[in-house]
């Protein structure tokens, strides 16, 4: 979906606004295990790393309890694109409202648009994880995090 011209999804879970602001700032729970940093207060900064393909450092620039989170890129290396900080300076906002006993988030990853190298691709992944990963996070308690290879050899070396 775009939305003034910026990547866009509508999502709703079955939990209150309080409940779905608390685990969407639990970043490490539902996008990625390869965290850093701290994602719960007004001016928190983190990263994230997906294997060398991805690595973003965001810091929140908004932050209104039950309504709303804003996620300001400050630096990103995407190792397959041309433009490989293409993400650097983008925001990412999730607005949240009730709808009776459910919440609606607007997610908008502003500044990345259908013309930016990125778009298809970063479509697809916030896709995967905004839906199969947070949405069952926020309803379950059980998300599906991008798990860094070396805990995956480290389970799989064990006895």
């Amino acid at each position: 979906m775009i939305e003034n011209n910026n990547m866009a999804f509508r999502l709703v879970v079955n939990k209150p606004p309080q409940e779905t602001f608390r685990a969407i700032n639990e970043v490490r729970k539902w996008w990625s295990d390869d965290f850093s940093g701290s994602s719960s207060q007004l001016g928190d900064e983190f990263e994230v790393r997906f294997v060398d393909v991805h690595y973003s450092k965001q810091k929140l620039a908004e932050l209104l309890p039950g309504q709303k989170i804003e996620w300001l890129i400050t630096d990103s290396h995407l190792s397959f694109l041309e433009q490989k900080n293409e993400w650097t300076g983008t925001k990412v906002v999730f607005s949240l409202s009730a709808e009776g006993d459910h919440t609606v988030i607007s997610f908008t990853h502003e500044g990345l648009t259908p013309q930016s190298e990125c778009y298809t691709d970063c479509y697809g992944g916030w896709r995967q994880y905004l839906l199969h990963s947070l949405v069952p996070y926020i309803n379950t308690g059980k998300g599906n995090p991008n798990v860094p290879e070396s805990a995956i050899e480290e389970k799989t070396a064990r006895p």
